[in-house]
């Protein structure tokens, strides 16, 4: 099943003002980038995705199986051999954080390495693409390096995230 219209686009925008004596001076500064995905497996290319609201209960965590155990929107298996580009955001309502990665087995650990975390503060998110021109992107190798932990950082309340992931299986 082939996909299509797979674009990943993240855009910042800021302006600084300062009143001068005779008028108003402005530096507009903006970054923007934009992925666009063809559907195949080299590169610039994908053929899975995953997109999914979920929930952990306080205290806990889960291992997001990139390779093998993530269903896509149909229910097919997916298994992931590159990641492409990933987004994850925690809900604004969240009392705790959301941690991301630092697997105690199999981590992937292409992104963050095989004992770091980002942690995501309630309505935080993040953004994270390949370059059009990149065949590898971020591998998953199955069985050794295929989980994303992802972990409520406190007791009391559960927390609610969504996650995006486009890659390729081969």
């Amino acid at each position: 099943m082939p996909l299509s219209g797979t674009m990943l686009a993240v855009s910042a925008y800021a302006e600084l003002s300062s009143a001068l004596d005779l008028g108003t001076s402005r530096a507009s500064q903006g970054l923007s980038r934009r992925l666009e995905l063809a559907s195949g497996t080299g590169a610039g290319k994908a053929d899975r995705v995953f997109s999914d609201r979920r929930t952990i209960a306080a205290s806990g965590s889960e291992d997001l199986d990139l390779a093998g155990v993530l269903l896509d929107a149909f229910g097919a298996q997916i298994t992931f051999a590159r990641v492409k580009g990933l987004i994850v955001a925690a809900a604004a309502g969240n009392t705790n954080n959301v941690v991301l990665g630092a697997a105690s087995s199999n981590p992937w650990a292409t992104l963050l390495g095989a004992t770091h975390t980002l942690t995501l503060r309630p309505g935080a998110f993040v953004a994270v693409g390949t370059g059009v021109a990149d065949a590898t992107g971020y591998a998953v190798t199955a069985g050794t390096g295929d989980l994303l932990k992802v972990a409520n950082s406190a007791a009391g309340t559960s927390v609610t995230y969504d996650i995006h992931i486009i890659g390729a299986s081969a």
